[in-house]
């Protein structure tokens, strides 16, 4: 389960958000890619967007239980 405490700094607020876990599988960018991206330098992902749509919310979902270290947490600041 994501930890918000761990969460990386680039996640835009609001309650989705990818912590420290990420391993960079690039999952979640390819299943949500208008709410995911991936840290060029550090190699993570982050969300860059957050879901404002019904589809975008499926989306986000998704990736987030596709997820395979469970980095992807809909906790945190709301």
């Amino acid at each position: 389960m994501a930890d918000k405490s761990q969460k990386w700094t680039e996640n835009k607020p609001g309650k989705t958000f990818v912590d420290q876990s990420c391993i960079a599988c690039d999952a979640c960018v390819l299943t949500a890619p208008k709410n995911f991206s991936m840290h060029e330098e550090d190699g993570h992902a982050f969300v860059s967007k957050q879901a404002e749509t019904p589809e975008e919310e499926a989306l986000v979902k998704e990736a987030m239980e596709g997820c395979p270290v469970e980095a992807i947490g809909n906790d945190g600041d709301t």
